[in-house]
């Protein structure tokens, strides 16, 4: 029997790393080793509408790269051998490969997808975010009432689909316990060592984050601070800046901080505060949406309104003086975010797209985290 052919639209080239681009090649890979043919599929110009500027850069980036072959996600993702990896000029039908299902992941691609004929695959759309950040509101709403599948990766996001009168599948995403795990015992932590994603978009809140350091640091002047991002960045001397970390070095930095700052003003469902929960730090972070999926206040994390880094530093100078209750959070937050797996993700989806397969398991549940320390 011909393995399912399951196609995901991204809304452009791999290269860099990103959130949302790493949760569809963690499916991507996923999928592939459960025997379906998985077509990844990257434009070089991903709007479904003409700007003349913009589309001759597209297609520039589309000579360049069909010529380098540099557009998917190696250098930072290994992906399975067996995927099938597409460059293409636009997210127009005809240059996409027919499919049995295929996935939008992002707004743009799902503008494409709903103009595609039955042969492309049935439609389904991976809502990540609500990206009013990335594009017009107006034509965001639409993708979301647009004739697709939808799978949203957040409960915040779940209710605003219900509020539209839209029906969707909730997924929360899944973490890897092979690259991420707790080595370094936290309360063999030292207290000062801080650490943050460094991000230029202001919607992740890195001048917050930053302000919130520096009054940190006027308390405790001997803190150790380490952001890491992929942007060049100009920051204090005071602060030492991982660019584009590997996987290992991100590991080794995430298990010697104490706390993991996460000062982001709209997130869908943040990878990275998860990840460094996963290895043992101790969350303080905004009190919004996709934080609220995993971070529960004063016990899995300390929550703070956005856009405030006053309460992001009082919060943290807190669990700098009060070691027994940064250790208590540290282990239950660990403790809570290791219910969320990729293999529990990937069953969901799976369930999903395949026909006669067992729906979607039920979500992690905030009650299991309340009173769980855990040892380690």
């Amino acid at each position: 029997m011909k393995p399912l052919r399951i196609s995901f639209l991204l809304p452009g080239p791999g290269r860099t790393p990103t959130g949302g681009g790493k949760v569809v090649f963690e499916y991507a890979n996923h999928l592939a080793r459960r025997g379906y043919q998985v077509q990844l599929v990257y434009p070089a110009w991903n709007s479904a509408r003409s700007m003349p500027m913009r589309a001759i850069k597209g297609t520039a980036s589309y000579l360049v790269r069909s010529l380098d072959r540099c557009f998917g996600p190696e250098r930072w993702f290994p992906l399975d051998d067996s995927i099938r990896s597409f460059w293409v000029p636009t997210l127009a039908a005809r240059f996409v490969p027919d499919a049995d299902v295929v996935i939008a992941t992002a707004w743009v691609t799902a503008e494409w997808l709903t103009q595609y004929p039955a042969g492309k695959g049935k439609k389904f759309y991976l809502i990540q975010s609500w990206e009013t950040w990335d594009g017009p509101e107006k034509r965001i709403r639409a993708t979301w009432t647009a004739p697709l599948h939808k799978i949203v990766i957040a409960r915040w996001l779940q209710e605003l689909a219900h509020a539209m009168g839209e029906e969707c599948a909730y997924i929360p995403n899944g973490l890897d316990f092979a690259r991420f795990g707790l080595d370094t015992p936290v309360e063999q932590r030292d207290p000062k060592r801080l650490m943050m994603l460094y991000h230029s978009h202001p919607v992740k809140g890195s001048a917050d984050g930053l302000a919130a350091l520096a009054l940190i640091k006027r308390e405790v002047p001997d803190v150790r601070v380490t952001l890491f991002g992929t942007p060049e960045a100009h920051l204090p001397s005071w602060v030492e800046y991982r660019r584009l970390p590997s996987q290992q070095e991100l590991r080794a930095c995430y298990n010697k901080a104490s706390i993991f700052l996460s000062p982001s003003r709209t997130e869908g469902w943040p990878l990275p505060p998860a990840e460094a929960m996963l290895c043992g730090a101790a969350l303080v972070a905004t009190d919004i949406g996709g934080h609220r999926e995993y971070a529960v206040h004063q016990q899995t994390a300390l929550l703070s309104p956005a856009k405030s880094p006053e309460k992001l530093a009082e919060n943290a100078l807190r669990l700098m003086r009060q070691p027994e209750l940064r250790q208590q959070i540290a282990r239950q937050g660990n403790a809570r975010i290791r219910q969320f797996t990729w293999q529990r993700a990937v069953d969901s989806l799976e369930g999903l797209l395949v026909p006669g397969l067992p729906q979607h398991r039920p979500a992690p549940d905030e009650s299991l985290c309340a009173g769980v320390a855990g040892s380690f």
